[in-house]
């Protein structure tokens, strides 16, 4: 669907669309906030349930490992329904990713030991990984060209809407029972099943699909959802190898460094609550509640960064604004590794996220503008997922990097007699390791600086067709 005349592109973006226009952003701002609410209600259930269902594993390694295979779950399905979507319809396959991560969210509630909930959680991650592509492809194909960029700007900024929603949800059963809090929590996150009937009985294809599907059928060497296609043709390979690299940068800073200053503001959240003398049985739901309110602040501070990405790139360009972010990113992440100290400090994790997930609105700007509608999904799923199979080891290289320092910092500590002191000064060597690893990881912003030299600039730009 869409209207008979084009309109003024002089008005907001928003004053752009009809009413069909606007379901579509719904349906696909809404798909994504969704994915976004059960990631971050998995980072925040994951230690709990893992306690729960093995109380005697060694809990670091089971939260890595837990980690990792829901993010290379994640990864796999973006590479799958991307090039899904391009070959049977955006609208289709998206109700498809939204049941699956809902009904595998759900089913995560019930594993009965870890082994299960490893797998549920890869399983969630098919679904997961597979939003993204689609709900911007949809977004780029349906909506008016002049609205495009910050329609699609908006659509990754409302995913800190889902990511706040899943801090509020920690905060609301932060005074049960551990053991059970947690699958409260997944339940919540299977709650976005209902989203697959409004996809599946209004929703259309776009009309550029319909279109360059038709022609697919008539011109093989213009074939839906192919990699083959997609790295056979010059004009589409470069883009998909440096918007791959674009991305790698930002999700491994985010997921590998970003996501785990949790081991930065435990310990002030700790203390903090040690000066308040609070009784044992208050003392792990006040911890959960700060960790809820950590991420809200991050998140808060992620929104208000993808609004001003998507209006600082439909002003000044997408390249300029990318390099400054990156820099940012890079530069914020350094301050907090080194200078979060206390829970005073909470601020900083606001400019963190501001930072860091800036990027995120320029990837679902800028992605969709580089490839053609046939390989449109493929395209910006490929670029957006791949890079976390890398970033699947992104905790772990992190965790090694941290030991191996604190393994030489607690070598260089004096002999110290007492038992306590001596475990005070290890602590604090640890924790100074881990702000020294943090602080080397985030030079994989640097990456991202260097792959935007081989992209082109798109702003005022067509997107590119066959």
């Amino acid at each position: 669907m869409s209207t008979s005349a084009p309109p003024d592109a002089s008005l907001p973006w928003y004053k752009q669309l009809n009413a069909y226009h606007w379901f579509v952003f719904f349906v696909a701002s809404a798909a994504w906030c969704f994915d976004c609410l059960d990631q971050q209600l998995f980072i925040l259930a994951r230690d709990n349930a893992l306690k729960a269902l093995d109380p005697n594993g060694d809990q670091a390694k089971l939260s890595g490992m837990a980690m990792a295979v829901f993010v290379a779950g994640w990864a796999t399905g973006g590479l799958i329904f991307g090039a899904v979507g391009d070959r049977i319809g955006r609208a289709k396959t998206l109700a498809l990713t939204v049941l699956i991560y809902s009904v595998f969210t759900g089913l995560s509630s019930f594993a009965a030991n870890a082994d299960q909930f490893m797998i549920y959680r890869a399983l969630t991650g098919l679904g997961v990984g597979g939003v993204f592509g689609l709900a911007v492809a949809l977004v780029a194909d349906s909506l008016p060209d002049t609205a495009r960029a910050k329609a699609l700007g908006m659509l990754q900024a409302l995913s800190a809407v889902g990511n706040v929603t899943a801090g509020l949800c920690a905060m609301a059963v932060s005074n049960m029972d551990p053991n059970v809090s947690w699958k409260y929590l997944f339940w919540i996150g299977s709650a976005p099943a209902f989203l697959c009937i409004f996809i599946m009985i209004r929703l259309k294809e776009p009309e550029k699909w319909v279109a360059a599907k038709v022609t697919s059928q008539t011109d093989k060497s213009k074939a839906m959802g192919s990699y083959s296609s997609l790295f056979g043709d010059a004009r589409w390979r470069k883009p998909a190898i440096f918007g791959m690299l674009l991305c790698v940068s930002a999700v491994i800073g985010l997921w590998g460094i970003g996501f785990f200053s949790n081991k930065l503001t435990a310990p002030a959240i700790a203390a903090s609550l040690a000066e308040q003398n609070l009784p044992p049985e208050k003392v792990g739901p006040a911890k959960q509640w700060w960790a809820a309110a950590n991420l809200i602040v991050q998140n808060i501070g992620a929104f208000f960064g993808m609004i001003c990405f998507s209006k600082a790139a439909s002003r000044f360009g997408r390249k300029p604004v990318f390099a400054v972010a990156f820099i940012a990113a890079m530069a914020s992440t350094v301050f907090f590794y080194q200078c979060f100290k206390t829970t005073s400090d909470i601020w900083m994790s606001f400019v963190m996220g501001f930072c860091q997930l800036s990027l995120f609105a320029g990837f679902a700007i800028y992605l969709p503008e580089l490839f053609p509608t046939r390989l449109r999904s493929t395209g910006t799923s490929f670029c957006y997922n791949v890079g976390r199979f890398i970033a699947a080891s992104g905790p772990i290289t992190l965790g090694v990097l941290a030991s191996n320092l604190a393994k030489d910092a607690k070598a260089a500590l004096p002999a110290i007699p007492e038992e306590a002191a001596r475990k005070v000064a290890e602590a604090a060597a640890e924790l100074a390791a881990f702000r020294s690893a943090g602080t080397w990881m985030s030079l994989i912003f640097v990456l991202g600086l260097v792959a935007l030299l081989f992209l082109p600039e798109t702003k005022g730009r067509p997107m590119p067709e066959d």
